[in-house]
């Protein structure tokens, strides 16, 4: 059972990574559409989880993905399974493009195409945002307070992102002080 396990996560995690243009926000959606929706080996506030420690990994967040749903749906053999799979792709194409590298350049049809599949890639993070921000917004509204005071403050008020970071660690502290007491 867990060789099918395994194939079927080398195949989608191959499929997706093939596939998708747009770096690893993009990947993650697709990821989330495939084994949370469609095949429902993880629910969507454990793919939120998982997305949540892919971003704050060092990395690439595609990989870091690939990493931590393979860890969990097989162990070692999982991520060793899911990274394989999400890394061949971009190596083969980037491969076959730096062969033909001045061709892809100065084809002006090319140039159109890729430039129109970044409104695509576009519509597809912000259909992502929305997705796991429906999770969030229904079980915290104090997380979306906190969101635009994060970036009321980064963007208006040019205040640090260490700082707001910080800020928002000693919050989440004071927040587990107050619900382990509150429990007692």
């Amino acid at each position: 059972m867990k060789k099918d396990l395994l194939k079927q996560l080398f195949i989608s995690t191959f499929y997706l990574s093939a596939f998708t243009f747009g770096g690893g926000y993009v990947i993650i959606s697709l990821m989330k559409e495939k084994f949370v929706n469609e095949l429902k080996w993880i629910d969507e506030k454990e793919m939120l989880d998982l997305v949540a420690i892919a971003q704050s990994a060092p990395g690439a967040v595609a990989i870091n993905g690939a990493i931590v749903i393979g860890y969990k749906l097989a162990g070692w053999k999982g991520i060793l399974t899911a990274t394989l799979a999400t890394v061949l792709p971009p190596f083969m194409i980037i491969s076959i493009i730096s062969i033909f590298y001045h061709a892809f350049r100065t084809n002006i049809l090319l140039a159109a195409l890729l430039n129109g599949m970044q409104a695509g890639v576009a519509a597809i993070i912000c259909s992502a945002v929305y997705d796991m921000a429906k999770g969030v917004v229904k079980e915290n509204y104090t997380s979306v307070i906190i969101m635009f005071l994060a970036f009321i403050a980064a963007f208006f008020l040019n205040i640090d992102v260490t700082y707001i970071i910080l800020f928002c660690i000693a919050l989440a502290l004071l927040k587990i002080i107050y619900t382990s007491r509150k429990g007692k």
